[in-house]
C-alpha cells in the first residue's frame, strides 16, 4: 500500500479541499501517513494570499522532497495556479485550482509515464486550466473530516471583486457556485455520520448563486431543512449581503449561529476607496446594527489591513476609532503585503514596515480589550455549547466545545460530552478557553 502525506496552507476552502483530496487517496487504497514522516507521495495545497505564504509554499514543497527524494511531490492551489514559474525542480506534479478533483487520475498518468522512463520522470506534469475562462464548479465532496463535531462545506469558488490589495481573483477565477442540491447532499450525508454543525465556506461566501439564478438565503433555508444538522454558521460575508430582508429572515432560522464575519479592511473612506471596497464605514456600520437588531449580543468578527499605500497617521486614527466604535468581539489584523500582479503593489507612498509594526500592535492590543469585555459579558449567563473534546486541566478533566457566538468554553465534569450541545452556566473567565 503507497503512503501519502498531505499538508494544508491558507483559508479555510483550501482545508476542505486538502480533507476531500484526503478522502480520494483513501477510497484508492492510499495510506495516510503525517508529513513529517516518509511517503510515497507527498501533497502541498499551498497558498498566495501574502508573501509568507508564497514562502511557506515552498519550503513545505522542500521539505517533503529532503523528506524522501525518491517520492512523487505534487504542488497544487492558489501559489503555482498564480506563480508556477517559481517553482523549482522539487517538484513533479503541479495541479491548479479546478483540476484538484482530478488527482488520482493525474497520479496514475504520471506513474505510467515515470515506469515507461525506467526511473523517475523526466518532465514535470503539469495540470493548469486558465482559471480567468472555468466557469464550471470543481465538484469535490467530504463524507467526514478530522473534526468530529464540526464541519466546513465549500459551497462556492473565484471572486469577481478584484481588490486593489488581492491576488486571490487572478489564482481562483470568477464566482463559480455548487448547485443546491450538491450542497445539501453532503449535508445530509454528514448528518447521518453525526456532524451536527456546518459551516458555510467559499471564496467569496456572499457571491453564492449569481452565476445560477440561486441565492445564499435559499440556500441556507434548504440546508436549515435537514434533519440532524442543530448549527449552520456562515463563514466570511461581505457587508452588501446584510441587508433588512437578509437579516431578519436568518434570526427566524433557529439553527443559525449569531456569529457574522463581516470583511472589514479599513474604516477609513479613502483608504477604503483606493483599495476598491465598494462601501463606505458608514454604510458598513449600518450592516452591524442591522445584525444587532435582529440578534442579541452577535459576535461581530473581521479583518483589516494595517499599512495600504497611501495609509496616514490620519487615515490609520479614522480606522482604528471606527474599529474601537463597532465593538467587534474579535478582530485579524493583517499588515499589507504587496502582490506583484495587483493594482496596490504599484501605487505611490508605500507604507515602511515599522510604521505597519506599530499600527498593528496597536490594533492588535485594541483587539484583545474588546474580545475581553465582549467575554466578560458572558459571565453570569448559560450558553448552549456544543463540546467538541475532553481536556485535562491541573489533572481534572474539561469538556470543551464552542457557543453559537464560537466562544471556547470549558466545563469541570467526569462525563464524555463530546459531540452533544450541552447548556453550561459561565460563572467566571476560567471557563473562557483560549
Amino acid at each position: 500500500m503507497k503512503k501519502a502525506a498531505l499538508h494544508n496552507l491558507g483559508c479555510k476552502v483550501n482545508g476542505y479541499e486538502t480533507e476531500a483530496m484526503q478522502e480520494l487517496l483513501v477510497k484508492n487504497g492510499y495510506e495516510i501517513v503525517p508529513f513529517q514522516d516518509t511517503a510515497d507521495v507527498y501533497i502541498v495545497n499551498t497558498c498566495t494570499v501574502t508573501n509568507v505564504a508564497d514562502r511557506k509554499s515552498r519550503q513545505m514543497l522542500h521539505r517533503a522532497r529532503k523528506k524522501n527524494p525518491d517520492a512523487v511531490v505534487v504542488a497544487c492551489g492558489c501559489y503555482v495556479q498564480a506563480k508556477q514559474g517559481e517553482l523549482d525542480e522539487s517538484v513533479d506534479i503541479v495541479i491548479g485550482n479546478n483540476r484538484k478533483k482530478d488527482l488520482i487520475e493525474i497520479l496514475k498518468a504520471y506513474e505510467e509515464d515515470r515506469q515507461d522512463c525506467a526511473g523517475r520522470a523526466s518532465d514535470r506534469h503539469v495540470e493548469l486550466a486558465d482559471i480567468n475562462r472555468v466557469r464550471e464548479y470543481e465538484e469535490l465532496r467530504l463524507e467526514s473530516t478530522a473534526e468530529h463535531t464540526r464541519v466546513y462545506v465549500k459551497v462556492q469558488d473565484g471572486c469577481n471583486q478584484f481588490c486593489s490589495y488581492c491576488i486571490i481573483p487572478y489564482a481562483r477565477g470568477r464566482v463559480r457556485s455548487r448547485s443546491r442540491d450538491s450542497v445539501t447532499g453532503e449535508v445530509r450525508q454528514l448528518a447521518d455520520n453525526g456532524y451536527k454543525e456546518v459551516v458555510l465556506t467559499g471564496i467569496h461566501l456572499s457571491s453564492y448563486g449569481v452565476d445560477t439564478k440561486d441565492s445564499l438565503l435559499g440556500l441556507i433555508h434548504a440546508i436549515h431543512e435537514i434533519p440532524g444538522i442543530r448549527r449552520i454558521r456562515l463563514g466570511s460575508l461581505e457587508p452588501g449581503i446584510i441587508t433588512e430582508e437578509f437579516a431578519a429572515a436568518i434570526a427566524k432560522l433557529p439553527k443559525i449561529c449569531p456569529h457574522f464575519h463581516l470583511s472589514l479592511q479599513s474604516g477609513c473612506d479613502a483608504t477604503l476607496r483606493r483599495m476598491n471596497r465598494r462601501y463606505t464605514s458608514g454604510e458598513y456600520y449600518e450592516k452591524c446594527i442591522l445584525l444587532r437588531k435582529y440578534f442579541a449580543r452577535p459576535a461581530l468578527t473581521t479583518d483589516v489591513i494595517v499599512g495600504f499605500p497611501g495609509e496616514t497617521e490620519e487615515e490609520y486614527a479614522k480606522s482604528r476609532a471606527f474599529i474601537d466604535k463597532v465593538d467587534f468581539y474579535e478582530t485579524h489584523v493583517f499588515k499589507y503585503s504587496k502582490r506583484t500582479g495587483t493594482r496596490a503593489a504599484v501605487m505611490e507612498n508605500q507604507v515602511p514596515e515599522e510604521i505597519k509594526n506599530i499600527r498593528s500592535s496597536d490594533l492588535l492590543a485594541l483587539g484583545r480589550r474588546k474580545r475581553r469585555e465582549y467575554e466578560e459579558g458572558l459571565i453570569g449567563t448559560v450558553q448552549e455549547v456544543l463540546m467538541e473534546e475532553e481536556i485535562l486541566v491541573e489533572g481534572e478533566r474539561y469538556q470543551v466545545g464552542h457557543t453559537r457566538e464560537y466562544v471556547k468554553v470549558g466545563q469541570k465534569t467526569d462525563e464524555n460530552r463530546v459531540n452533544q450541545i450541552v447548556n453550561v452556566e459561565i460563572k467566571n473567565r476560567l471557563q473562557i478557553i483560549h
